[in-house]
């Protein structure tokens, strides 16, 4: 099967000598003529994820958010169109994070322990982090944000899988995943949890303002070292919380409704060469009427406003990230990364929501701070934004930001699994705004960080053995180079899919049967070959299972039965 699905014969192997074995002081040699002057500290690495974002949000993207820091990295480094995520909050920070499939490092789902070694809902003591493997190698290791990859969240609970017991040297953020934005429930600093600063207080602000502060303290106290910086944003995640001075720039923006945004979206990502004009824009979700016959347009563009506005207000927190980088020196010998958890989120907070959000979840709080009943639910007459509401803005507009895609978060199609990502890196990348096709996945972030820092990833640590990388450096793609690979896998609540070379096999739920598509002709996955290939099915699938059984996917808590 390998040989088989191997990449054509025009594509030639790539050789790439690791740059963790040379050491920092041959990086301008191992580079050649595509790298500029490279200081002998090894480069310091910043990796920033936004949280439910689409594919075609931000402006460098195609979308009509404004993103002008964001837009910066891309126009002065790389964009990739071809790279995914795991379809969901938990499985991608756990993959991001270990260099693992999501089951390997023990999150195969949610923060519930379901009784199989791929489904701990807590990382296990068989991978590391990056922070762990980059400490080990000089490096001060920083992270402000969601962590949301161990079920021990309680502050006087078990606390072996918080930030600092994986090898962050500093951390402020939330343990759970959503929170309210103006009163998040689980905000840590450090090992403890912490009372909200005074008001006003804007989660996302918080945020950047200590990725800004660790920065500082890192160059007043450490500034001969390399440092690991990880900012996982909770924007735009549910709720709909924003600022009205940010609300109020995308008034009237979305007026044309979801149908025009999508075609001018579309039109956009053709004109840019993120996408193929062959590939065709898929059909508005059936759940969703045409714009023209939408009840409540005035609650319905002001979901959108709120949410654009979750996105700006990030991007200008990256902007205050960058300053810093300018003023210490450090930005052009500083790899970033940009990318997005999973795609739009079609979740609407419904009735059926309540109960877990007020008494199960670390999330909603019932009282603002200062008194008021938050009321949460997807209510039209409520305009969502300020600290008493609690909203998502839902399906029709989680289509909109998955354009051209099909569905979203949760499912492994394109839209639940495509992200963008944005690499910038001056002092070693000289092309500037060009794009990279080629696929990649979560699981090469650790594999570029070990090769780029000269780091070595352990086969032993604290008595454990670790399980090996699942990825590759993305080093030769910075220069244009292919990535050889036999295929990425993926599984979510029994959704799941394989794409080897031009090929992709996907189904929506473990009962569903094997769809294909040809990714090259057809990325938006709206022609079926399934029926006409069933030789080529049969081999994907025995590919995909070998993977399942292999990366500990199988067994799997679904029902049994269903895989074809």
């Amino acid at each position: 099967m390998a040989k088989k699905f191997k990449r054509r014969d025009f594509i030639k192997k790539v050789y790439w000598s690791s740059l963790g074995l040379l050491g920092s002081s041959s990086l301008v040699s191992i580079f050649g003529s595509s790298c500029k002057t490279i200081s002998k500290k090894p480069p310091n690495i910043v990796l920033v994820m936004a949280d439910d974002m689409g594919f075609s949000d931000i402006g460098c993207y195609g979308g009509e958010i404004n993103t002008p820091n964001i837009d910066s990295l891309a126009d002065n480094g790389l964009r990739f169109t071809n790279f995914y995520n795991t379809a969901r909050c938990c499985p991608t920070r756990a993959s991001l994070l270990t260099g693992l499939y999501s089951h390997q490092a023990g999150m195969g789902h949610m923060l519930s322990d379901r009784g199989y070694p791929g489904y701990k809902g807590d990382l296990q003591p068989t991978c590391v982090t990056i922070a762990e493997v980059l400490k080990q190698a000089g490096y001060a290791t920083y992270m402000t944000g969601k962590w949301h990859v161990t079920r021990f969240r309680d502050n006087e609970g078990p606390k072996h899988n918080w930030p600092l017991q994986r090898g962050f040297d500093r951390f402020f953020g939330t343990i759970e995943g959503a929170a309210s934005f103006y009163d998040p429930l689980t905000l840590s600093l450090d090992n403890q949890y912490i009372d909200l600063p005074s008001q006003p207080f804007y989660y996302t602000d918080a945020i950047s303002d200590y990725a800004v502060k660790f920065l500082r303290e890192h160059q007043d106290k450490q500034a001969e070292s390399p440092f690991f910086l990880y900012v996982p944003y909770t924007s735009p995640h549910w709720p709909l919380h924003a600022l009205e001075e940010d609300i109020t720039r995308y008034k009237d923006r979305f007026r044309a409704g979801w149908d025009v945004l999508r075609q001018e979206r579309y039109q956009r990502m053709i004109k840019m060469g993120l996408i193929k004009s062959e590939w065709k824009l898929t059909e508005r979700d059936p759940r969703v009427s045409p714009w023209e016959k939408a009840e409540h347009k005035e609650w319905q563009m002001r979901r959108m406003e709120v949410y654009a506005a979750q996105i700006d207000r990030m991007d200008q927190g990256i902007g205050r990230i960058l300053s810093q980088l300018k003023r210490s020196g450090e930005l052009d010998n500083t790899l970033i990364f940009f990318l997005a958890d999973n795609g739009g989120c079609a979740e609407e907070l419904t009735d059926s929501w309540m109960n877990w959000l007020y008494n199960e979840s670390h999330i909603c709080p019932r009282y603002t701070r200062e008194g008021q009943p938050v009321i949460a639910g997807n209510n039209p007459e409520l305009m969502p934004g300020p600290p008493n509401t609690f909203q998502s803005y839902g399906v029709p507009w989680a289509n909109v930001s998955n354009t051209p895609f099909r569905l979203y978060k949760h499912w492994t199609h394109e839209g639940g699994v495509a992200t963008p990502l944005i690499i910038h890196w001056p002092a070693a990348i000289k092309a500037k705004g060009e794009f990279r096709d080629c696929p990649g996945h979560l699981i090469d972030i650790m594999a570029t960080c070990v090769d780029i820092s000269g780091a070595n990833y352990p086969t032993y640590l604290n008595g454990n053995q670790i399980i090996p990388m699942e990825g590759k450096s993305l080093v030769p793609v910075f220069h244009n180079q292919i990535l050889e690979r036999d295929g990425l896998f993926f599984e979510h609540e029994g959704n799941r899919a394989v794409h080897w070379d031009k090929w992709k096999l996907v189904a929506k739920g473990e009962r569903s049967t094997w769809e294909l598509y040809d990714m090259e002709a057809d990325r938006t996955e709206t022609n079926n070959l399934a029926s006409g290939n069933p030789e080529l099915v049969k081999q994907l699938s025995a590919e995909w299972k070998a993977w399942a059984e292999r990366a500990k996917v199988l067994p799997w808590p679904w029902k049994k039965g269903g895989i074809v």
